[in-house]
């Protein structure tokens, strides 16, 4: 193989500069990039002060906020300081208004024994000794003494605080033991009462006992057949409430569809004027770009805050807000479509003799319509997740009804309720979406074809 000599290795370089002589900018750009981007990560750690929340974080938090969306729990308190040991439940006990559960048993000799986890956890006491069974130990804590005292070491699920023995017993749930009175929190797995509520007639039956009662049982009701209480009384579940998150629920999509549809309405004519190559004034271009441009830097959250105070709470002020911010996103991405056809077809047209009215039907609406469909369902899947938060600010829709249920903090399984429901919306109209547009790109297809073979 023949070498080059320098003479011929200079000329090479001479009429290829490009390859040999290229800018620092070009030569270094890549790496430069990446020393960019680290350089921001290590800045916004800086600035965000990330170790430190980090640090400062309660992630133990964590799991008892999990198993609240899949889980209740029942709280029973037995008073030691009356002359008999008898269970308090809550109010509004998932137990309903007799609460009898087979976990609280009361023994022949006066003391009562809670099985929180079966026998591996459990707590039997009487009002001077309670016995604590859990992660294969035993542990006595004696009440008659003015305080709980523990006898033997303290295992690390229990927490021994001055007035009141904590025994943590992991999901199934915790005994706090007073020398006045015992707490139980026993955690189940599921959503209580979910389709009945414990007004309901219905309310600890069986799924076999009440299909019995809707085909054949005699009316629980004098004059509404079962099949219609038991309807009734799945709609206006009073704990799980399904007829109103289910309105509130339509409230969102309409205000989505609404919304969209409004916007799309109204930013199409306009898109026209804004185009430059539809209306040749730059100034009325210029006047409609900079409209479209207030119209959607303004968020869609803020547009639901102002609306809410000029219309009060309700979807009126979400479909508003939806509306004012699609006018100015439908409004950019029509005009911008507009101004990127092929003119030839509108040539074609023009040379006919045609007006400008039927230039744009059929010179210009042939190409720009299918895009600005595709633009428009985009758009309506993404406006139904967005009007679920504008919701929480008072738009009206579910997301009013989550933010209520959230603000509790003591109700997160009707939250993951109402998550499953809205995560089930959103992938049902993405699917329409995606379908939509489909079908779209192959009629398109199609017709770009047949114009070809015809042309």
């Amino acid at each position: 193989m023949a070498t080059m000599t320098a003479d011929q290795i200079q000329s090479i370089e001479e009429r290829f500069p490009q390859v040999f002589q290229r800018p620092f900018h070009k030569r270094f750009g890549p790496l430069m990039l990446l020393g960019g981007i680290f350089l921001y990560l290590l800045y916004a750690l800086w600035f965000f002060n990330l170790p430190q929340v980090m640090r400062e974080s309660h992630w133990e938090r964590l799991p008892l906020f999990l198993t609240q969306w899949i889980s209740y729990d029942v709280q029973p308190i037995f008073r030691l300081d009356e002359p008999q040991i008898t269970a308090k439940y809550p109010r509004f006990s998932v137990l309903g208004p007799n609460p009898d559960p087979d976990w609280v048993k009361t023994n022949a000799d006066g003391s009562v024994t809670i099985l929180i986890d079966g026998t591996a956890k459990s707590i039997t006491f009487t009002k001077t000794q309670a016995t604590i069974i859990a992660n294969g130990e035993t542990v006595a804590v004696a009440l008659g003494t003015g305080k709980p005292l523990i006898s033997g070491p303290v295992p690390g699920w229990i927490t021994a605080h001055e007035d009141e023995v904590v025994a943590d017993m992991g999901f199934a749930g915790e005994a706090r033991v007073a020398v006045d009175r015992v707490r139980i929190r026993k955690r189940f797995l599921g959503w209580a009462n979910f389709i009945f509520d414990t007004r309901s007639p219905f309310f600890g039956k069986s799924a076999s006992e009440v299909a019995s009662l809707i085909v054949s049982g005699p009316e629980l009701k004098p004059g509404t057949s079962n099949l219609a209480l038991a309807g009734d009384n799945i709609w206006n579940n009073a704990q799980w409430q399904h007829g109103d998150v289910w309105t509130k629920l339509l409230q969102t999509i309409v205000m989505a569809f609404l919304g969209t549809m409004l916007g799309g309405i109204v930013a199409f004519p306009l898109a026209f004027f804004a185009a430059r190559n539809i209306t040749p004034s730059r100034l009325v271009n210029q006047v409609l770009k900079r409209f479209f441009d207030f119209m959607r830097s303004i968020d869609m959250l803020i547009w639901a805050l102002f609306f809410t105070r000029a219309f009060g709470p309700g979807p009126l002020a979400g479909s508003a807000a939806i509306f004012f911010t699609e006018v100015g996103t439908l409004g950019k991405t029509y005009s911008e479509a507009l101004e990127n056809i092929d003119d030839k077809p509108r040539e074609g047209i023009t040379s006919t003799g045609a007006n400008g009215l039927l230039v744009q039907r059929y010179g210009v609406l042939p190409e720009v319509v299918p895009v600005f469909i595709s633009q428009t369902l985009y758009q309506w899947e993404s406006n139904t997740r967005g009007a679920t938060i504008i919701g929480a600010v008072g738009a009206g829709g579910i997301g009013l009804k989550l933010w209520e249920a959230m603000r509790t903090n003591s109700n997160w399984a009707n939250v993951f309720y109402m998550v499953l429901l809205i995560l089930l919306v959103v992938f049902i109209f993405d699917n329409i979406s995606n379908f939509l547009r489909r079908r779209l790109s192959r009629t398109i297809h199609d017709y770009n074809r047949i114009q070809a073979e015809q042309g």
